[in-house]
């Protein structure tokens, strides 16, 4: 089988969910399975609705406005009296009928029983569309086959159960199912992490032992930069796994960092294509340890710096390691960049959260600290080490760190 993944800006509209049909037309449609993310920015707008809910405001005025643009797009693909209209309508009553009803405190919980509803809606009104236009296909809720731990907004697959699930699949026919989203153990949604959707398409591909997958994108392939931040950027036509890994850990944007392990385990070759030029070669991601050394530049922005010493001048030793890890662990805080002397260490943070001022308050009792918000980390791959002055061009430099032919620093 062949896997696609299709991400929220390919269906953003009835003419992009046409151009799908027009993508796999080129492709062939037989024998594959489709993964598709929330429409547009409906995931941002679904969270809207969460923040407003716990805010006691008026979030149902924002359901209705999103179930308008889904209305309206499906007008467009779709005659007035088609069933999927009243599928449309139902997941909706769904998000306002579960947040009437429920008692759960819990932020992550409601996050993910709501937010999980757009790729619901996508990937229905995608699947109706092909199978109106002769494409035909079985419509798969992805819940039902991944399964996760109750680690909401970021579940951790339960491999050996969702392989059992995903293997039954009968490889003739063509699917469509949603990124982003399984379930756990009682049956309630649980979301893999933004962004998750690759993943998703990863888990399928390797519990199908899919032969390629393929992510369509807005940009022609992995490009030795974001091309709306940096100028003068590049394809690149081949990259190693190990490189692709090395990319998504730093922040390309472009591939998710969980998806390559699985693809790697089985060495199911990836390709990242554009949906605008579906004919062109775009980038593939494989099993070799040749890889195009071309300077590659990564933005990653809206992190967080913190610095943390010892109140006693004592050295930075292992139990403080310790401490701080199982910290950022609890609050759910990713390290991007770490850097230690005897007496402090320097962190680059990821609060995806919001728990930054929790983890900080927290981390003082113990320590003294400084913390710095709305930092950018940039992230030079294959750097020319003799020619990094270009770089600190109208920076303030915060860290910096250089490791073979990497070259990273933190600036406001």
């Amino acid at each position: 089988m062949k896997i696609y993944k299709f991400g929220g800006a390919s269906v953003k509209d009835a003419e992009g969910v046409k151009n799908v049909a027009l993508v796999l037309e080129t492709q062939g449609f037989e024998k594959c399975l489709l993964v598709v993310s929330a429409m547009g920015k409906t995931t941002n707008a679904l969270e809207k609705v969460v923040e407003y809910y716990f805010k006691k405001q008026d979030y149902q005025q924002e359901i209705e406005l999103i179930k308008k643009n889904h209305i309206d797009i499906a007008k467009g693909l779709f005659s007035e009296n088609h069933p999927v209209f009243g599928e449309i309508s139902l997941f909706f009553d769904d998000i306002d009928s579960f947040l009437r009803r429920n008692k759960s405190p819990n932020y992550n919980f409601v996050y993910d029983q709501v937010v999980s509803c757009g790729e619901m809606i996508s990937s229905k009104i995608l699947s109706e569309y092909l199978n109106e236009i002769q494409f035909f296909n079985h419509w798969l809720d992805a819940r039902d086959y991944i399964k996760t731990d109750s680690n909401y907004r970021e579940g951790i697959v339960n491999w050996q159960e969702t392989e059992q699930n995903i293997s039954k699949l009968d490889k003739i026919n063509c699917y469509v199912t949603q990124g982003f989203i399984g379930s756990e153990t009682n049956n309630f949604t649980v979301t893999l992490g933004r962004e998750g959707s690759d993943y998703t398409a990863a888990i399928f591909a390797y519990c199908l032992n899919a032969d390629e997958m393929t992510i369509w994108k807005d940009v022609p392939g992995v490009m030795t930069g974001d091309p709306r931040k940096f100028d003068n950027v590049e394809l690149l036509s081949f990259i190693s796994y190990e490189e692709a890994i090395e990319m998504a850990y730093y922040g390309a944007s472009v591939i998710h960092p969980k998806t390559l392990q699985p693809l790697k385990q089985k060495n199911i070759p990836f390709f990242v294509k554009s949906f605008v030029e579906p004919k062109e070669p775009g980038t593939k991601v494989g099993n070799s340890t040749e890889n195009e050394s071309i300077e590659s530049y990564i933005l990653k922005e809206n992190q967080t710096l913190l610095n943390v010493e010892t109140r006693d001048f004592s050295f930075i030793a292992e139990d403080h390691i310790s401490l701080i890890f199982t910290l950022l662990a609890k609050y759910k805080i990713k390290v991007s960049l770490m850097q230690n002397s005897a007496i402090s260490l320097a962190l680059c943070l990821e609060d995806k959260f919001g728990m930054a001022n929790e983890f900080n308050e927290e981390l003082q009792q113990s320590f003294i600290t400084q913390m710095t918000k709305n930092v950018s980390l940039f992230t030079v791959r294959n750097a020319e080490l003799d020619k990094l002055e270009k770089f600190y061009k109208d920076k303030k430099v915060l860290l910096e760190q250089i490791s073979k032919k990497t070259f990273q620093m933190v600036t406001m």
